[in-house]
């Protein structure tokens, strides 16, 4: 499997929240399905250029989420969301969002923090945004 996710160095985000937000949308555009295996720590972390402790935060985060399940000799597969809402018609939405904002010239960190903001405003941030 090859996953198509990045680390920007120059963001203020975190690695390990870069990469939580994008296999966490990946997972719920149905991109990586329900039983696909995730990359070994080692090995994803040995590809982005970060450190593994970072990359097992990021499992983590997402099994705290119920988005993946780790187990040993088996390693973390992606688990299915709860269907409880039409995620094509979220997925759509996100896609005319990124549309908007790239005509306006934002940057994919400027993406990430405007969403980010928005969730602080609705009270809907599970984490603080560093």
């Amino acid at each position: 499997m090859t996953l198509t996710v990045s680390i920007d160095t120059t963001s203020s985000v975190p690695h390990y929240e870069q990469l939580r937000s994008q296999l966490a949308a990946l997972i719920a555009a149905g991109t990586l399905p329900d039983g696909e295996r995730l990359p070994t720590v080692r090995a994803l972390a040995n590809d982005l250029g970060i450190a593994p402790g970072t990359v097992a935060r990021t499992y983590r985060d997402l099994e705290a989420a119920s988005l993946v399940r780790s187990r040993r000799r088996v390693g973390t597969l992606v688990t299915a969301p709860p269907a409880t809402l039409d995620r094509a018609a979220v997925t759509e939405a996100a896609r005319h969002f990124v549309r908007i904002a790239r005509d306006h010239g934002l940057t994919d960190s400027e993406v990430r923090d405007a969403v980010a903001a928005e969730l602080v405003r609705n009270g809907t941030a599970s984490s603080p945004i560093r």
